[in-house]
Parts: C-alpha cells; sequence; structure tokens
C-alpha cells in the first residue's frame, strides 16, 4: 500500500510538474520579451543623449522613483555572479538576448545574467546593490519575505561607455512555479500518505482479525482440542468461511467418531467367531492341520488387535497440558532396566505443551523399536529456536536410505527386523508420526553417521 501510494504520486507529481514545466516556460519567455523591448527602448534612449547628459538624466530617473529599470553608467563590463544554471533561467536570458540583437542589431554586445540580490554589485569598484540608498532600488529588489533574482543587462554604448540595466521578472519568483517538490506540496502528499495508510491499517486489521481467528481454530481442531463455534460476523465473505469450516469440523469428528465405532464393532464382532474357531480347532485329530489352523487364528486375532490400536492410538481423548518430558523418559527408561535393557538418557528440564499418554505412547513405541532392533539406545532432549527435539538413537544396523519414506506405512517390516522381532506388525512408528502430527510436530527417521537409526520428535515451543 505505502509502495502504490507512493508511486502515484510520484507519477501525478511527474506529470504535475511537466504541465507546469511547459506552462512556466511559455510564461517566462513572454516575460521575457516584454521585459526585452523595454530594456531596448531604455538603451536607444541612454544612447541617444549625449554623454554628458546621462548623468543628469541618471539622477533624476533615481529621485523620481517607480522605474522599471535600475540604470548605472560604467566604464567598463561589471562581472555578475550568475545564479546556479536553471533550465527556466536559461529560457530567460536566452529569450532576451535574442530579442534584444533583434531590436538592436547594430549593437556589439549584450550579457545578460541573473543573479542573486546578495551577490549582486553594479559598478567596477565593487559597490553592493544593498548598499545603495533605498530610494533608488525600493522598487526593483525583492528581499523580504524572501530574496527574488535580478536580470541584470549590460551592453557598451561607446567604448569606455557600458549601460547596466538591472530589474525584477514581472513574476520575481518564476524560478518556483515548476518546483514539485515545494515543501506546501510535500506536506500535502505526506498527510495523503498518513491518512491512506492509517485507514489501510484499520481495514487490514478488521479483515485479519477474524482470519487470526480461524487460524487458531484450525490449528486446536488439528491437534484434537476442543474449541468453541467461532462467531459468524465480519465481511460476508468471512462469515460464509466460518460456516463451510464449521461444517467442515463437524464432518470430519462425525467421521473420526463413526471410524472409532466401526473398528470396535468390528473388533467385537471378529472376537467370538475367531474365539469358536480356535475352539474347534482343538477337535481336530491331525495335528499339523491343527495347528496350521490356530497360526491362521492367532494372525488374525493380532490383525484385529492391530488395527483397534492403530485407529485408537491416533486419535486419544486427552486434554492438551503441560508435560514435563524428564519423568516421562525417565518412566520408559526404568521400564526398559527392568528388562534388562540399555537406554541411557540425560534430563533436560524441558516442558512442552501437549497430551501427556499419546506423547509418552509415541515415545515408548520409537523406544521399543531401538530397543528391539538396535539392542540398545539413546535418548536426548534439546531446544532450539521454535522447537523441542526429542531424539531416540539405536545401534543397529540402521536402514537402508530407500526405504526410509516407507517405515511409516502400516505392516511394513524389514528383513532385519522380521528376524528381531517376529511378533511385532509394522504399526510402532505410523502410530507415533500421527501422534506427533496432532500435537503440531513431525517426525524424522534417518541414519546416524556413526551407525543406527535416530528417530527425531520435533514439538512446537510451549507459549508462555
Amino acid at each position: 500500500m505505502v509502495f502504490g501510494v507512493l508511486l502515484t504520486q510520484l507519477v501525478g507529481s511527474a506529470i504535475w510538474a511537466t504541465q507546469q514545466g511547459a506552462k512556466a516556460e511559455l510564461e517566462a519567455a513572454a516575460a521575457s520579451q516584454y521585459l526585452a523591448h523595454s530594456a531596448s527602448s531604455t538603451i536607444q534612449f541612454f544612447r541617444s543623449l549625449p554623454p554628458n547628459y546621462r548623468t543628469v538624466t541618471l539622477q533624476q530617473f533615481r529621485e523620481m522613483g517607480g522605474t522599471r529599470f535600475f540604470v548605472q553608467t560604467n566604464s567598463a563590463y561589471v562581472p555578475i555572479t550568475a545564479i546556479a544554471p536553471q533550465k527556466l533561467a536559461q529560457t530567460v536570458t536566452t529569450t532576451i538576448t535574442d530579442t534584444l540583437k533583434t531590436d538592436l542589431p547594430h549593437y556589439p554586445d549584450f550579457r545578460v545574467a541573473l543573479a542573486w540580490p546578495d551577490q549582486l554589485t553594479t559598478s567596477v569598484d565593487g559597490t553592493h546593490i544593498l548598499d545603495l540608498p533605498e530610494s533608488w532600488v525600493q522598487h526593483i529588489l525583492l528581499v523580504k519575505p524572501e530574496p527574488a533574482p535580478i536580470l541584470v543587462i549590460q551592453t557598451e554604448l561607446e567604448p569606455g561607455n557600458w549601460l547596466y540595466l538591472a530589474a525584477l521578472m514581472p513574476n520575481p519568483y518564476f524560478l518556483k512555479t515548476s518546483d514539485p517538490l515545494s515543501f506546501d506540496r510535500l506536506i500535502l502528499q505526506g498527510l495523503s500518505l498518513a491518512a491512506v495508510l492509517l485507514l489501510s491499517i484499520l481495514v487490514v486489521r478488521w479483515i485479519t482479525l477474524p482470519l487470526a481467528a480461524l487460524s487458531d481454530a484450525a490449528a486446536a481442531f488439528g491437534r484434537g482440542e476442543h474449541m468453541p463455534d467461532l462467531p459468524e460476523t465480519g465481511s460476508r465473505e468471512f462469515v460464509n468461511t466460518v460456516r463451510a469450516f464449521s461444517g467442515m469440523r463437524q464432518r470430519i469428528q462425525r467421521y473420526i467418531e463413526d471410524r472409532e465405532r466401526l473398528f470396535i464393532s468390528i473388533s467385537h464382532d471378529l472376537r467370538t467367531p475367531i474365539t469358536r474357531l480356535k475352539l474347534r480347532s482343538e477337535l481336530l485329530d491331525d495335528d499339523v492341520l491343527r495347528s496350521e489352523f490356530e497360526e491362521d487364528l492367532d494372525d488374525l486375532d493380532m490383525m484385529v488387535k492391530g488395527a483397534l490400536q492403530c485407529v485408537k492410538d491416533s486419535d486419544i481423548h486427552e486434554n492438551p497440558s503441560d508435560v514435563r518430558l524428564d519423568p516421562l523418559i525417565q518412566r520408559l527408561v526404568r521400564s526398559a532396566h527392568l528388562a534388562k535393557h540399555q537406554v541411557s538418557f540425560l534430563e533436560s528440564g524441558v516442558v512442552v505443551r501437549g497430551k501427556p499418554l499419546a506423547l509418552k505412547r509415541a515415545i515408548g513405541n520409537l523406544l521399543d523399536n531401538a530397543l528391539y532392533y538396535g539392542e540398545r539406545a539413546e535418548i536426548s532432549i534439546w531446544e532450539e529456536a521454535e522447537t523441542v527435539q526429542i531424539q531416540v538413537r539405536d545401534h543397529g544396523p540402521g536402514v537402508p536410505e530407500e526405504a526410509l519414506p516407507r517405515l511409516f506405512d502400516p505392516y511394513l517390516r524389514l528383513l532385519h527386523g522380521r528376524q528381531q522381532n517376529e511378533s511385532g506388525m509394522g504399526l510402532g512408528l505410523g502410530i507415533a508420526r500421527s501422534v506427533v502430527e496432532a500435537h503440531g510436530g513431525n517426525l524424522v527417521l534417518e541414519n546416524h553417521p556413526e551407525g543406527g537409526l535416530k528417530a527425531i520428535i520435533c514439538l512446537p515451543k510451549r507459549r508462555e
């Protein structure tokens, strides 16, 4: 918005300055021609006078006052400190010079310049124009409230006699008429920019506040937290978005509840025929056939339990709270030590916001995998700028790089895993990732440079 407003103002100022510049140049050229004609008449008048009468006439002009030109005669050309080069000043001096040469073609030369009053001398002895009597120059100079440039015309009437004319332009401040960066214009543009920015901030704030509430509600719903319904206020588009979000949240919640009920029903319905088939398999006389039946029924029972566990573990109904990671992991470590496993862990004092049982189940699954496939494990915790990192590393053979992306697939088990843990089902990593993602984090699997696999849980830092 700032860039757009500034660009608009710059383009508008450029167009205005171009138009004003062209207009000012035409007006300055017309005024210069008018002033040059007056100057040529004055020059002709003084040239027509005998030299000994010119002093008397100059004295009469000064006593009369109100003349257009300040007139001075000098024995030589008086050097003039001209103002800084400007296009409009160049137009004035060029137009006056050309007009004088047209009106007075037999004159040898004309010296035309614009100078500031405080830098203007009038005679070869260095007399400054501000040092002259006020009655001589009161209708020629403009020093207050701010000085105006003075036009000076010098020409040689006869050898050793120079005529010095000084006057103001019809518009004394003509040099400022085309300035696009004048103080008043900058103030006006600054006020308009401030007003536009203030209104833009208010409008954007009014629009984004409901969007921030919608974003928080979506994030909380993704973590499984209960959030009250969003108010249907604001713009029509936001109200429609809130209604669509509320409908989507209700449909997803119904889907999750229906899915859980469905798997529970399936598990319950399948347990009875599985148990009945196990009892009937005991009646078989063929030991080999009975053993095969029982093995197939055990696999089926395990698949049902695993599917139900996968559904339940990824949708744990807990209220989020502040979780101290050290006690949680210490309980897992003590259980591993009781089972004669080697696990090392250093306390960190880190606290996260989450569901305690869900986090315990996710870290426990990673620790179980590390102990099953790597014999000993190391758990470490550290904080970064925006996240908390929990790393579980084993000292096993690692995993082929091409197989890492597929480790989260359900029921996928590599050859090494099947050899180390025959009773596993390949659901632990998928459950752990679902729990971590429900907390707004992510789970990364990498091979350690010194051997083994490391699983890194990245959780968002707790908000103070």
